[in-house]
């Protein structure tokens, strides 16, 4: 059993705990009790990591601000019926490295990102336009911000009444508004990012851009029974998108 759970520690690189490591045990078909994975986990001197603090795009209005129309209620029982998005920022070695996902509020999963060296209007975009590649019918979604100066721009809003998006935005300063996105910047950073000794933006990015698609395709959550992401919508709605 150590070297079982040895096994899928290394695999997810430290980045599972005892619960998680459980349920990659039950998925083998052993019956085992988490606390025992923990004694163990123990013993073998093994724990997962743990998080940290988000980059602000808040510069003040620039532009129009928007309604909560979300308020909190990150529920939802369909896939892409609520988003949520933000920016958050890496330095390595004094050098800036910004990343701008979107997150279905339904499994967690990320739809589309964009990663830029500079803050700047393009890389929001970007981020928007490839997610509209992915999800074609994208009427009456709810995508959530804070009040950055991106999500501010006529340009932004402009598009997403284009597509049928409803805006609706974080109340100033109230990061728990917009809680699930910073859980993902949190646990992104903490399985990834404090892990590692980065010497370049470059490595930083390739990092990244691996890490994601074992976010979607790969790291089992608590919330969605044992599932990743994509595994956990494909069963639920036969890969509906």
């Amino acid at each position: 059993m150590k070297t079982l759970i040895k096994k899928i520690y290394h695999r997810h690189k430290g980045r599972f705990g005892y619960r998680r490591i459980t349920m990659a045990i039950r998925q083998n078909g052993i019956i085992i009790n988490h606390k025992t994975v923990l004694r163990l986990m123990k013993t073998l001197n093994l724990k997962s990591i743990i998080r940290v603090k988000r980059y602000r795009s808040y510069r003040g209005e620039i532009g129009r601000t928007v309604p909560n129309i979300l308020e909190r209620n990150f529920k939802t029982n369909q896939p892409n019926r609520k988003w949520a998005t933000d920016v958050t920022e890496f330095n390595v070695s004094g050098n800036k490295l910004y990343l701008s996902p979107i997150i279905d509020l339904f499994n967690g999963e990320i739809i589309s990102y964009e990663l830029s060296e500079r803050p700047v209007f393009a890389q929001v975009m970007n981020m928007l336009k490839k997610s509209f590649r992915k999800v074609k019918n994208t009427e009456n979604i709810i995508l959530h911000s804070d009040q950055g100066w991106q999500y501010q721009m006529k340009v932004y809003q402009q598009l997403l009444k284009k597509k049928g998006i409803i805006q609706s935005m974080s109340r100033k300063g109230n990061c728990l508004d917009n809680a699930v996105i910073e859980n993902f910047f949190g646990t992104l950073k903490s399985e990834m990012f404090y892990t590692k000794n980065f010497k370049t933006i470059k490595e930083l990015k390739k990092e990244i851009k691996e890490y994601i698609n074992y976010y979607n395709h790969d790291r089992i959550r608590l919330n969605l029974k044992g599932k990743c992401p994509v595994q956990y919508r494909t069963l639920s709605f036969n890969n509906i998108v």
